[in-house]
């Protein structure tokens, strides 16, 4: 391996380093092509001297030239042991005959990212052979370290309003041609869908309720109808609390129409022996699947995602037990580490993240017991991060209506949306059948 080493040089273009250092020392414009490159893409040392001093001129709004960049340099003194005039010249003369700037920094950041899978590979090999740590830790760092390598190659740099406006130009004709595909991840409760215009790619949804309203199983209504309508879509449900076994209890409940109660039990007729077949039948036909690890960190759940193909939403129930890598000792930092890394999960994935959290139990005494966002628990950062808020209210739970409170009884749940970046908010209600864990839409306006 030492020889192999010795022998294998690091993946890089000198020459492309070179024009393009000139190119831009010749033109300054040329530098405005250079937005989403940095530094640490060039490979040869005194290349990341020279482009580093240039980006300190243009900050400056000072002019890039022979001169200033040579004085520049010096300030820095960043390159010793050669001549930093002469070498200047020589990069303007390769670059006399050569301006292809765009296709120079395609060609750097590549070899770049090459370098870096290389340097990740060596860090995850130093990582196994060593056998520190739990297994399972370093498959996440592993899968992890190389996500990071190819999102850094993936970013995008200024775009004029006119390219933008073609592709939603486009996008309206397509529309126009293909009525009813303009609502975007439908939830199946066509009043919410009406409200949200569908979910949108890259939101953060927030379902929030006090403890025993419903939150998980109104999270497992959308999951299913989602599967349903978009069978080939993927849906990963992460519960934290509940058993895959439990959760799998709820769904057949919920769509073969029998209570919760006789499903775990197993004594069916004959007639719900046929209903049981015929649910599992369908759930088996939607992309749902379920992880019940409950001790799941943000690293593992992306890591988990990466290995599906088609991956069309994220339900996570929730928020309160998740834990974040850092911050250990502030819970409110810690959570608003959680969502932030959760927001970004969604618009990374281009996907809707669908996650529970527990709201604040009203004060003692207070008239209004509909919930309100200030209720969101631990931190304000899930009010800020999240794109859409649904707060459940039952009103029987919270005034201790003890006449109503039969599970099986239909009961009327509220789905208070406080927030939609998108537009509108308002309050959608629907028939909770408990015995069911089954969500039905009430015929109702929104705001």
């Amino acid at each position: 391996m030492a020889e192999l080493d010795i022998i294998k040089q690091m993946p890089h273009s000198l020459q492309a380093e070179q024009a393009l250092l000139g190119a831009i020392i010749i033109d300054q414009s040329n530098f405005l092509k250079t937005e989403t490159l940095r530094p640490e893409h060039f490979y040869i040392e005194s290349h990341r001297v020279i482009y580093s001093a240039v980006k300190d001129l243009f900050a400056k709004s000072r002019s890039i030239d022979f001169i200033t960049l040579i004085e520049a340099i010096k300030e820095n003194s960043g390159i010793t042991d050669f001549d930093v005039a002469k070498y200047i010249k020589t990069i303007c003369d390769v670059a006399a005959e050569n301006t292809n700037v765009t296709e120079y920094v395609r060609i750097i950041q590549e070899k770049s990212t090459l370098r870096d899978l290389i340097n990740a590979s060596r860090d995850i090999s130093d990582m196994a052979f060593s056998g520190n740590g739990d297994v399972r830790a370093v498959v996440d760092y592993a899968e992890q370290t190389i996500f990071n390598v190819a999102d850094d190659r993936y970013r995008t740099g200024l775009t004029h309003i006119s390219e933008t406006l073609k592709e939603n130009y486009n996008y309206y004709q397509y529309l126009a041609a293909h009525p009813g595909e303009d609502l975007g991840v439908r939830t199946g409760f066509r009043d919410l869908d009406n409200i949200f215009v569908g979910l949108g790619e890259g939101d953060l949804v927030l379902i929030g309720a006090r403890p025993g309203v419903g939150k998980t199983s109104f999270a497992l209504n959308i999951a299913l109808s989602m599967g349903k309508i978009y069978p080939k879509k993927e849906i990963a449900v992460f519960s934290l609390e509940m058993s895959k076994q439990q959760l799998v209890h709820r769904l057949i409940s919920c769509e073969a129409l029998i209570d919760n109660y006789t499903v775990r039990k197993a004594t069916f007729t004959d007639e719900q022996w046929g209903e049981v077949a015929m649910a599992c039948s369908t759930l088996s036909a939607t992309g749902i699947y379920i992880d019940d690890t409950s001790d799941i960190s943000i690293t593992e759940i992306k890591s988990k995602i990466r290995r599906l193909k088609n991956v069309g939403m994220i339900v996570i129930d929730y928020l309160q037990l998740m834990q974040s890598e850092t911050h250990k000792d502030n819970r409110v930092l810690e959570v608003a580490d959680i969502t932030r890394a959760l927001k970004l999960l969604a618009k990374e994935m281009k996907i809707p993240v669908l996650l529970c959290s527990q709201l604040s139990r009203p004060p003692k005494g207070a008239k209004e017991k509909r919930p309100v966002l200030s209720d969101l628990r631990d931190s304000g950062a899930i009010e800020q991060d999240a794109d859409i808020v649904m707060m459940l209210f039952r009103e029987d739970y919270d005034t201790g209506d003890s006449n109503n409170s039969v599970p099986s009884d239909q009961q009327i749940i509220e789905c208070i949306v406080g927030k939609n970046r998108h537009g509108q908010t308002g309050t959608v209600k629907f028939a909770w059948h408990g015995h069911y864990f089954k969500f039905v839409p009430i015929e109702s306006k929104y705001e």
